[in-house]
């Protein structure tokens, strides 16, 4: 009998202080998401959280050098290799963080592809939630990955405070995002155990535009 693979779930948290509410708000999301994956399926679930205030000179360098010191090289592949992901950044400038942007900048292009994100963000204000959707969901995409509906804003007032009859409370949010990241992670990991089951049809194959223009001209 083969020991089941756990699923990993990794958050990243680009927190300059510590504590800081983006890490708490990080460890939050990441318990939400392992409480319901235990709850759902029988497979072990590991959970990571990678710092950046701790990998800042690490990233830097590697954006001159070209070359990722060990401490990096472990994020990246953390990172790369997990089943879900869980992006947080503080607000700065009514946008995402340099160090969020810049460890995501040495990540290959291609690296998150598919994989199941989860972007949440904190700042002092509401009216910096705007952020998630003009800035932190762009990023995502063009990196390829699979963002999911829900994000969670954090400003300094949610903390602790109850939700109305309009909005949810941020224990819920938290609740309810990570509960879609669960589902995403579980669904991902069927259709890709299915995928490794059935061989490639070529239905799924890329054309390359100049092929396409090729074809275009001579129609």
């Amino acid at each position: 009998m083969f020991a089941t693979a756990p699923l990993r779930i990794v958050a990243v948290s680009a927190g300059l202080s510590s504590p800081s509410s983006t890490r708490l708000l990080a460890d939050r999301l990441a318990e939400a998401t392992r409480e319901r994956l235990t709850a759902d399926q029988d497979r072990p679930v590991e959970v990571r959280v990678v710092e950046l205030r701790d990998l800042a000179v690490s990233v830097a360098n590697h954006l001159v050098t070209g070359f990722p010191p060990a401490d990096l090289r472990d994020a990246i592949d953390a990172v790369t290799g997990a089943d879900g992901l869980i992006a947080v950044s503080p607000v700065f400038t009514a946008s995402y963080s340099g160090l969020f942007k810049s460890f995501f900048d040495v990540l290959d292009p291609t690296a998150l592809t598919g994989k199941p994100v989860l972007i949440a963000a904190t700042g002092g204000t509401p009216r910096h939630s705007l952020v998630l959707d003009h800035a932190m969901r762009p990023l995502f995409s063009y990196l390829r990955a699979v963002t999911l509906p829900t994000s969670v804003y954090a400003a300094s007032e949610d903390w602790g405070a109850p939700g109305d009859e309009y909005t949810e409370g941020l224990p819920a949010r938290i609740r309810r995002a990570g509960g879609e990241l669960a589902s995403a992670v579980t669904g991902r990991a069927v259709s890709g155990a299915s995928r490794a089951a059935t061989p490639d049809d070529g239905e799924d194959a890329v054309v390359p535009f100049e092929q396409q223009l090729a074809a275009l001209r001579t129609s």
